[in-house]
């Protein structure tokens, strides 16, 4: 019996919503343009969001640069909405509103209105929902609405928007396809976000002349890292300097050049918090998927890391951590857009036993291209291929010593099916 397309009229339920939108354009398929997303927005107003808004872009860090901003703004009595992706388990992680997923009943009603106005303009997967948060955080009103990026910048759907600050975390080679083939094009990019007379706050450590030229090109006021801002480690605390100073603060659980780049945009917004609720705050920083502790007996690490940049901040992270674990087993599994052999290469130093698994779907990798790229960049390694997460994720920790750690890295789409799998146990 074949199955009736849905409609629009005989969507009843968040799962159905995302069914219809995803089957007139995949999940996985990018159109990058401002052309459909703008005329629909311009129907409703809808890209007038509430308060004051920050626009975050970057190839890693958004999500910790938003946590950050987001924890820091809470604890000062602020309202604040996070609109971010991808999601990891559930889809109403992509929008919270004052530290809390949004509900099914108000994605509803915001798929209905965005619907309505749309008419007969296609939209993608994510330029639907860009609009259908945006919907609900003008329902809210927070007092800032913090918008992460979805894909470079300059053509991202999140970029209708007029924010008050633009922020570009770091900048390193990924999603080449559609932003250019090295550092500076996809710096160009990038620095789409910046916006003229408006402060633009870039936390790279080796910036694109590129982003540079953007920012002098729309006027926009570019603040650096080490030129305008800077933060430095001690042993035991950092101490980050912008205009004012904050120091013997505790080292979160996060990249520091991150929560740098977020308190240069409070200062700059002029809620930057004193030392002491720092102090009560950074060490409760923590996101899903990033250096998370899945358990700890045996150890196990979770991380979403996929790119050359990211995948040396892991690596940094597991060489601290080779005193506590004399034997660390990764489990990777990637996407087959990215460049695997480069991503795969910072961790050649640090994993003694290699554990490979395929993706599903078109753009998931087979653990056979994995192992094609782990060969080029490590040709005398044996690595195990497996075929499902879950099921390789299983049989290697109930095989894992008690001093032994998993790492499980490489997607989005491999941490998840670790967490459901977890989340399923408990």
């Amino acid at each position: 019996m074949s199955v009736q397309p849905l409609t629009s009229q005989s969507c009843h339920s968040l799962a159905d919503w995302l069914c219809y939108i995803e089957q007139s354009h995949p999940i996985d398929k990018i159109e990058l343009g401002l052309q459909r997303v703008t005329e629909v927005a311009s129907r409703g107003n809808l890209a007038a969001l509430p308060g004051k808004v920050i626009l975050i872009a970057g190839t890693n860090g958004k999500g910790t640069t938003a946590r950050t901003l987001e924890q820091l703004l809470l604890a000062q009595g602020y309202r604040v909405g996070v609109y971010s992706s991808p999601h990891l388990l559930r889809f109403n992680e992509r929008l919270r509103i004052d530290g809390q997923d949004v509900a099914d009943d108000a994605w509803l009603s915001a798929f209905q209105q965005v619907e309505s106005l749309r008419q007969d303009i296609p939209l993608t997967y994510f330029e639907f929902t860009t609009l259908v948060a945006f919907t609900i955080l003008r329902a809210a009103q927070p007092d800032f609405c913090l918008i992460e990026v979805g894909l470079g910048g300059r053509l991202d759907a999140t970029n209708i928007v007029n924010p008050d600050i633009s922020v570009i975390t770091t900048i390193d080679l990924d999603h080449q396809a559609f932003l250019g083939p090295d550092r500076e094009s996809i710096g160009r990019e990038k620095a789409g976000v910046f916006r003229a007379d408006k402060v633009a706050v870039c936390g790279d450590l080796q910036l694109p002349q590129s982003v540079s030229a953007v920012a002098l090109q729309t006027q926009a006021k570019l603040l650096l890292i080490n030129r305008d801002y800077y933060y430095q480690q001690q042993a035991d605390s950092w101490s980050w300097q912008g205009q004012q100073q904050r120091s013997g603060l505790p080292i979160p659980a996060v990249p520091l050049q991150n929560v740098a780049t977020a308190l240069t945009v409070l200062e700059q917004l002029g809620v930057l918090p004193e030392s002491a609720l720092l102090a009560e705050a950074l060490p409760r920083l923590s996101l899903p998927g990033r250096m998370q502790w899945l358990q700890q007996q045996p150890a196990v690490l979770l991380d979403v890391a996929h790119n050359p940049q990211s995948v040396a901040y892991l690596a940094s992270q597991l060489q601290q951590l080779r005193q506590r674990y004399p034997r660390l087993i990764g489990l990777v599994g990637m996407l087959k857009d990215k460049d695997l052999p480069q991503a795969l290469l910072p961790l050649t130093t640090c994993i003694d036993e290699w554990h490979l698994v395929s993706l599903p779907g078109n753009r998931g990798a087979s653990s056979e291209q994995l192992a094609a790229a782990l060969d080029t960049v490590l040709p005398t390694v044996q690595a195990t291929q497996h075929q499902d997460v879950a099921q390789a994720f299983t049989q290697l920790r109930d095989a894992m010593a008690a001093t032994d750690l998993l790492v499980v890295f490489g997607s989005f789409v491999t941490v998840a099916g670790v967490l459901a799998l977890s989340r399923e146990e408990e």
